[in-house]
């Protein structure tokens, strides 16, 4: 029996029979269809616009014919919320990670980054592309994300949360990051097979994750991953606080929900129970946990730590490097009286890895009431080695295992 596949939308399971399709919306043998508001789709997606009709036929194939009209459609659609699939769901072996962050962690400046970077420098580095999904992503992180930022230089305010937002309604930004040969996995049998992975940005706010019950409103997110990446505030650890820059502007200290080790406890628990682990087991997904913001911590940092180094730019994921970093985060982590965070991932988790990274690479300017970026503009750091480190665990990209060089 085939294994369920996860919409990217929604999150729930679907076997793949029971995939519906749309009408395509051209003139068939029996004329053409009209178009009228889909109750699920804009109840699931807050997406309230015009479709054409949603039927049921074999979602095993990639085409049907629409009976009332009698015109052939390739639009295949999640039959829990009805967004339209990817085209190769279910065709190929693709990977669904997951972002998560704290509140403050900056996230949303990360996840625009991060998509930025896989576009241009990422992308021409391991010859991979980065597509969006849906007319709706690839509009909205244009516009609202990726020229807000880059172009203006405006910040995000805090993300609101799923229940505040299309009327309770939280729709994802989704895209197919595809690895082609050489840089993708060798293969003895497969050809020029191409590797892909599903990118799909569920832009939760950090109160989504300050208590159970906004955290239970993303258990399908989380469960349905096969990669987290968890981003965190290092100014949110008490014994990172005093190290800034001069002239840091130091957020509140959160309160104690909110703290790096309660958040991740919370993502922990969500785990367990979506992955059904056995009592006393250790989570299978493996967790890329990224620390934000460490270019306010630059000066405290020792001039041979790995953070400082160049960061690798061989189309493979370097991992001498990655271990150099993990060690000294790692180990800056229990400087930071860090200790239990440290403790509750050894504890649960089978494969996890500690980044370092800075999005902005400088801290934003003030200007007024809403700080900016910086008039030398977005120079980000290692943005991009969570998501490597990932890929290669799944297999996605080749890796580097000795110490041969970094370029």
């Amino acid at each position: 029996m085939a294994s369920p596949l996860t919409c990217p939308y929604c999150y729930r399971k679907i076997v793949e029979r029971q995939v519906m399709f749309r009408c395509s919306g051209i003139n068939g043998p029996r004329g053409k269809c009209r178009t009228a508001a889909d109750r699920v789709l804009a109840a699931h997606m807050g997406d309230h616009d015009a479709q054409y009709p949603a039927f049921t036929a074999d979602g095993r194939r990639l085409k049907a014919v629409h009976e009332e009209c009698g015109a052939e459609t390739h639009h295949r659609i999640c039959p829990h919320c009805h967004s339209r699939l990817p085209v190769h769901f279910g065709r190929s072996d693709g990977k669904l990670i997951a972002l998560v962050g704290a509140k403050y962690s900056g996230k949303t400046v990360y996840m625009t980054v991060l998509l930025h970077e896989l576009l241009h420098g990422v992308g021409e580095r391991f010859g991979t592309a980065l597509l969006a999904e849906d007319e709706w992503t690839q509009t909205h992180f244009e516009e609202d994300y990726e020229k807000r930022l880059y172009e203006r230089g405006e910040l995000h305010s805090p993300t609101r949360t799923a229940a505040a937002r299309n009327g309770g309604v939280a729709r994802p930004l989704v895209f197919s990051f595809s690895v082609s040969p050489p840089a993708g996995r060798l293969r003895r049998f497969g050809g020029d097979r191409v590797d892909r992975t599903v990118l799909s940005f569920f832009d939760t706010a950090g109160e989504d994750l300050d208590n159970q019950t906004s955290v239970d409103q993303n258990v399908r997110y989380l469960s349905s991953a096969d990669g987290v990446i968890l981003l965190l505030d290092p100014l949110q650890m008490r014994g990172a606080r005093p190290l800034v820059s001069a002239g840091t502007d130091l957020p509140e200290p959160a309160p104690a929900a909110t703290s790096p080790v309660n958040v991740l406890t919370r993502i922990t628990t969500l785990l367990h129970q979506g992955k059904e682990t056995k009592r006393g087991g250790l989570i299978g997904t493996p967790i890329a946990v990224a620390f934000s913001k460490m270019d306010t911590l630059w000066p405290a940092l020792a001039e041979g730590s790995p953070l400082r180094a160049a960061p690798p730019t061989t189309p493979a994921f370097h991992v001498p490097d990655s271990l150099a970093v993990h060690g000294h985060v790692q180990a800056l982590v229990h400087e930071w009286a860090g200790r239990n965070l440290d403790e509750a991932l050894r504890s649960n988790y089978k494969r996890y890895r500690y980044f370092g990274l800075s999005a902005l690479g400088q801290s934003p300017q003030a200007d007024g009431a809403a700080p900016r970026v910086s008039k030398l503009g977005v120079q980000p750091w290692r943005v991009e080695d969570p998501l490597l480190w990932l890929l290669s665990e799944f297999g996605t990209i080749g890796r580097i295992t000795r110490e041969t060089g970094r370029g």
